[in-house]
């Protein structure tokens, strides 16, 4: 039997030189992330990132840039029986934005809490991105193509 898929959206927000990225202080097992999470029945991709971005971080204004690759990842050996399938994009904030903050989550779409703590902060690009969780940093080379940088 086929394992279901579930189609995640996943955003690089860059501000400049840097990208953004997340920890969740209650929940320190999660590692270093970049914004993203489920799609939403029939949701276009783009309109995906574009609204998981905003729930998770709380910015107004970002822009949509390029679409980087889609990747298909199966999770049934680390217990979890189902595909993500993750549609990379780029997104841009300009203009004045504060180093760091903290936004809830009011409705997460994966597991049991009712609403999720985030620590976001920048990382500098090209070589000051952490080691992000669980692939998310798998499209880092062509966000860095994107950006000029190689």
């Amino acid at each position: 039997m086929p394992l279901p898929v579930t189609l995640k959206a996943m955003a690089y927000i860059t501000n400049g030189s840097r990208l953004l990225v997340f920890r969740q202080p209650d929940f320190p097992e999660a590692g270093i992330q970049v914004p993203g999470g489920s799609m939403n029945p029939y949701e276009r991709p783009e309109d995906a990132v574009l609204r998981e971005a905003f729930e998770e971080t709380g910015l107004s204004g970002l822009a949509l840039g390029a679409f980087l690759d889609d990747v298909q990842h199966d999770w049934s050996p680390r217990g979890r029986y189902d595909i993500h399938h993750r549609y990379y994009f780029h997104l841009r904030v300009e203009g004045d934005v504060p180093d760091a903050w903290q936004h809830t989550e009011l409705y997460p779409s994966e597991g049991e809490h009712e609403s999720v703590l985030f620590e976001f902060f920048w990382a500098d690009l090209p070589d000051g991105v952490p080691s992000l969780i669980g692939h998310r940093g798998e499209k880092i080379p062509e966000l860095l193509v994107e950006l000029g940088y190689s």
